[in-house]
């Protein structure tokens, strides 16, 4: 596998304490194809709220901007290969995590920002407070290099409707005019895709792939927080968004076969470790642009 020395990356989003989600979602597969990862927490619940109750709160703003503040004061900023965000709980958590992004890049014109804009789902529809929607639309995309969005949030950030591959394409391309080269779309679900599975589109510049894994009969948590750690370190260690997308796709449907296998309905990601950097199915993209 190739080296990450040297390679940090600094997440931003949420946490729970019993189950995988947010940073406890992300931050053990990155720790596991040898990333550090220095994880900054926006809201700290003792589970996610999926189940119908849960403790804790969303973490102040000042809060978060004195922990992203903390690492900047120990001059390490510029050894920061990537900036990883997800659900961020308020705007001025969105301002303080974009605040740090810009003096990231500045520090090092290489490292890249990942932006997961979590909104919402087709099942639940939008979660998140007010204005977060166009925090990412009007100012978060400007400075991502790559956006992975799910199905739903594609469509609310680009005001598409994605009945097809082809509207897919053409809300990736709108999404990239925002300011991303990379779209990864999660979990895109077009009517006129194979019965009984489960597809991913990445969209680089001018070239896209599609990769398609067998759907498995349940929903879970978690998922794309995985996946889009999970595609950002790949990407970071290949720099190719098509073999990215591959590792990665092979890696979630591993994790949701585990978590499936073990009747659990928290992501099984200790049991399904290996998958992630040597995974024993892999699933072809294929090139549709």
């Amino acid at each position: 596998m190739t080296t990450t020395s040297a390679m940090n990356i600094l997440s931003v989003q949420s946490a729970v304490a019993f189950g995988h989600v947010g940073n406890s979602a992300a931050v053990f597969p990155l720790q596991r194809l040898g990333f550090e990862v220095w994880p900054v927490n926006t809201v700290a619940f003792s589970n996610h709220p999926g189940y119908g109750s849960w403790r804790g709160q969303i973490c102040p703003a000042e809060l978060v901007a004195e922990l992203l503040a903390g690492i900047a004061e120990r001059g390490v900023l510029g050894k920061c290969s990537a900036v990883l965000s997800g659900y961020l709980g308020t705007v001025e958590t969105g301002s303080a995590m974009l605040d740090t992004v810009i003096q990231v890049k500045r520090a090092n014109p290489d490292a890249l920002y990942c932006c997961d804009p979590v909104i919402g789902d087709r099942a639940g529809g939008a979660y998140v407070r007010p204005g977060i929607a166009a925090f990412f639309r009007e100012r978060a995309l400007a400075q991502a290099d790559l956006a992975t969005p799910n199905h739903f949030e594609l469509e609310q950030l680009t005001d598409r409707r994605i009945l097809s591959l082809a509207d897919a394409l053409l809300a990736a391309d709108a999404l990239k005019e925002l300011g991303p080269r990379i779209v990864l779309v999660t979990s895109l679900e077009r009517g006129d895709a194979p019965p009984e599975t489960s597809e991913m589109l990445v969209v680089e510049d001018d070239e896209a792939w599609l990769v398609t894994t067998p759907l498995l009969p349940i929903a879970v948590n978690g998922a794309g927080d995985a996946g889009a750690a999970l595609f950002l370190g790949h990407y970071l260690l290949t720099r190719s968004a098509e073999q990215a997308l591959a590792a990665m796709a092979a890696a979630v449907f591993s994790i949701i076969e585990a978590t499936w296998n073990s009747g659990s309905r928290e992501l099984q990601l200790v049991a399904a470790q290996d998958e992630f950097v040597a995974p024993r199915r892999r699933f072809m993209p294929r090139r549709v642009r």
